[in-house]
């Protein structure tokens, strides 16, 4: 008996009732996409856009990293949403330099951020803003070689005068002069010093640490050492010692045991990753520091995670660093919160000096039109 229609080269032809048989003989069943109930995608109607969250909405019903940007954008509404939540936001890379500072200050303000990990080269050039000093576009024509006799130094296309990072030197002295040798310092003791002084002396100024010290947000610098800040304080040390002054004790633990009992402290913890690197490892190890106090210690500590993630940065992930590992793999290392236990997570391959700026400023819009977030965020900030 004749099992099936076959063409002239044996292969199977469409069967009546909507199944395909493939080359091994195996039927395949097609599925009806709105019975299965997937989400269909939109065309993106431009003229249908009047914001830019009119655009990070269309955006998200696309694919691609235009989908990712838009997810995301979500993923970091519902973090600023919950007053349950603690926020921090880790920076890598040259986001100063390239001119996003205003963006983090702005998150600060606002009550969304609640803790920064940053490197310590991040908070410096950020110091140059802060004072009123300016970074500039690199002129191709002039060699390293010269940039570097003319006392500029070059970070990708953009210039930081090395005058500027003189003057960052005389905030740091002033600071660093009045300094008690009895306390012993770490990052987040002297980024809000250095906040305290920007206070004071640079009220028309905008910046990250101006910020963080007036909203009561801590500042963290795991690497403290490398960089300008890192320095200032060595060559500080050395001149204490040679005019037979007690020198500055630096304790990094401080900051890890400060970290952890604030995180401790709170419902429910989210992060907004900026690039990759210490910043990012040092908050994300706060998980596994928690359960290793239990389960060698014995101390008797709730073990805690990341609830929400969203993170910006366009390393790949085959390369094998954790700047480009996606949350999931951290999930292995009793880090994050899996999606299936509430988890939210939004993850953008894109340069951040494009992906941030658009995915607060669409956030920010949203966020406009509901006047309770105000009253959310002296809430946070009370929470702390």
């Amino acid at each position: 008996m004749k099992q099936g229609n076959h063409d002239k080269h044996g292969n199977h032809e469409k069967h009546g009732n909507g199944a395909h048989a493939d080359g091994s003989g195996v039927e395949r069943k097609l599925h009806n996409p709105m019975e299965d109930r997937l989400i269909p995608l939109e065309p993106l109607d431009l003229g249908k856009v009047r914001s830019i969250d009119d655009l990070v909405r269309a955006m998200s019903k696309t694919a691609f990293t235009g989908r990712q940007l838009g997810e995301a954008a979500d993923v970091l509404e519902a973090m600023a949403r919950d007053e349950d939540a603690f926020i921090v936001m880790t920076l890598a890379g040259a986001m100063t330099v390239a001119k996003q500072g205003l963006i983090i200050s702005e998150l600060i303000d606002r009550g969304i951020i609640n803790a920064i990990v940053s490197t310590g080269a991040l908070m410096a050039h950020g110091l140059v803003e802060a004072t009123g000093r300016a970074h500039f576009r690199v002129n191709p024509e002039v060699s390293d070689e010269e940039l570097y006799q003319q006392g500029y130094n070059r970070v990708y296309d953009t210039l930081e005068p090395e005058q500027n990072l003189d003057d960052v030197e005389e905030v740091m002295s002033e600071v660093l002069e009045g300094w008690d040798h009895n306390d012993t310092m770490c990052s987040y003791k002297l980024n809000h010093a250095i906040g305290a002084y920007l206070a004071k002396t640079a009220k028309d100024q905008r910046g990250i640490l101006k910020s963080a010290f007036e909203q009561g947000v801590p500042v963290f610098v795991p690497a403290f050492t490398d960089s300008e800040l890192g320095l200032d304080v060595a060559l500080n040390n050395r001149l204490r010692e040679s005019t037979g002054r007690h020198k500055i004790r630096y304790d990094p633990f401080l900051d890890l045991e400060h970290f952890a009992a604030t995180l401790l402290r709170q419902k429910r913890l989210g992060i907004l990753t900026i690039g990759g690197g210490v910043p990012r490892n040092w908050s994300q190890q706060f998980g596994p520091f928690l359960e290793l106090r239990h389960r060698r210690l014995g101390e008797n500590i709730p073990l805690k995670r990341y609830h929400y993630g969203v993170r910006i940065c366009p390393e790949p992930v085959y390369w094998g660093g954790l700047s480009g590992s996606p949350y999931s793999e951290a999930i292995s290392w009793g880090k994050f919160v899996p999606p299936a236990e509430g988890g939210k997570f939004g993850e953008v391959f894109v340069d951040a000096t494009v992906g941030l700026p658009i995915i607060v400023a669409a956030v920010l819009e949203r966020l406009e039109k509901d006047k309770s977030l105000k009253g959310k965020a002296k809430k946070k900030m009370a929470a702390k």
